[in-house]
């Protein structure tokens, strides 16, 4: 019989923003499933935004039931719009939405965007600016379903010919069309050290609540 014991992955945990609604096409809900799938494999546990609806409604519980703990961070004022019947795992409520980005920061080894609207940018873009200020080390990842973010990241390489964006932090951003591909890209990623003002990284940490740069550069 075929041996399926599970893989061994860097990261205790990942988080995923995502989407609160499940999208018009059914392939971001397969991409949604999938990637709770590989997480399960990996033995890799789920941070995320606490909502039991959309997209993020399936990969939590997709996790969930695959045996692997679920931590949901959102905002009390969201709770009654983004939670409906019981909720998934842990939910740990948070005064706003500050403190959900930075909390799910903290717990998280690695993060992934699948598609998602204003909300799932904002995440998304805020870690990566973190990961340019040298925040934190932690590999961000893109999954490209269906070419949904193509336009985001041809902006991005405008931003990098143009000079806004320097090529080694266009190197933060890790894109695959699947899951599987994504996470092992994020399991090979190695971060490119820039010199920092660390007057900059000490005040954004302040900010943030941490005490130390270890606290989410594990």
């Amino acid at each position: 019989m075929e041996n399926k014991a599970r893989k061994s992955s860097r990261f205790k945990r990942i988080c995923v923003f995502c989407g609160s609604s499940p999208g018009k096409n059914p392939s971001y809900q397969l991409a949604a499933l999938h990637l709770a799938k590989q997480l399960v494999e990996w033995n890799i546990d789920l941070v995320y935004g606490g909502g039991s609806i959309g997209l993020m409604g399936l990969v939590s519980q997709a996790v969930f039931d695959g045996g692997r703990h679920v931590l949901g961070v959102i905002p009390r004022t969201l709770m009654p719009r983004e939670i409906t019947g019981e909720p998934v795992g842990e939910v740990r409520a948070v005064s706003g939405m500050h403190q959900r980005k930075a909390e799910m920061a903290r717990q998280a080894d690695a993060f992934i965007a699948l598609p998602g609207g204003y909300g799932t940018l904002e995440e998304l873009l805020e870690v990566i600016t973190w990961a340019q200020l040298g925040i934190h080390d932690k590999p961000v990842g893109l999954l490209n379903v269906d070419g949904y973010y193509n336009s985001l990241l041809c902006f991005i390489d405008k931003a990098v010919d143009e000079g806004f964006i320097t090529p080694s932090a266009r190197h933060i951003i890790v894109s695959a069309q699947t899951a599987q591909e994504l996470i092992s890209k994020l399991e090979d990623y190695v971060p490119i050290h820039n010199e920092a003002t660390p007057k900059l990284t000490w005040e954004m940490e302040q900010q943030l609540g941490y005490t130390t740069k270890s606290d989410i550069a594990r």
